[in-house]
């Protein structure tokens, strides 16, 4: 299973999210991260990839974890993606190859355009609750056939 992250930047009460331009996910609304290079820490792919995505610096110290997601589809398995708020960063989002950036308030995000998913463990992330979670797609990714809540190990 590949590792991979996945941060939301909050500012008050609205979330930055990333409409996805290209590769996996593309037409999606979703938070910036990605694939955890060889000999990478968890930490250092999410700080690359957010600068990457986004233009955001952020640091290690300003993040803080909120879910632990596995993703299938059907018995294939993805990503182990480890999933963090993120508060504190320096720079403006801005608009790349890869991402979109728009802030949405965290009480309108727009679901019905994010992994189908999200609205299982999202919101109670970002009302402060650690999630930990096994996502099973059907073949193309596009429905939930199943989402377990596991203890939270982290």
């Amino acid at each position: 299973m590949k590792q991979a992250t996945l941060a939301y930047c909050i500012r008050e009460n609205e979330v930055l999210l990333g409409m996805k331009k290209r590769g996996f996910g593309v037409g999606k609304w979703n938070g910036y991260g990605g694939k955890v290079n060889e000999n990478e820490s968890i930490l250092d792919a999410l700080v690359r990839e957010v600068k990457e995505e986004s233009g955001l610096v952020i640091s290690e110290s300003n993040t803080k974890q909120i879910a632990h997601l596995k993703f299938f589809f059907e018995d294939v398995p993805i990503f182990e993606c480890h999933t963090f708020l993120i508060t504190e960063w320096s720079g403006i989002p801005k608009e790349t190859d890869e991402m979109k950036p728009q802030w949405f308030a965290v009480d309108t995000l727009p679901y019905e355009d994010m992994w189908s998913s999200d609205i299982h463990w999202l919101p109670q992330a970002l009302s402060g609750n650690k999630v930990s979670a096994t996502i099973r797609f059907d073949a193309k990714g596009d429905t939930v056939q199943e989402y377990i809540e596991n203890d939270v190990d982290f």
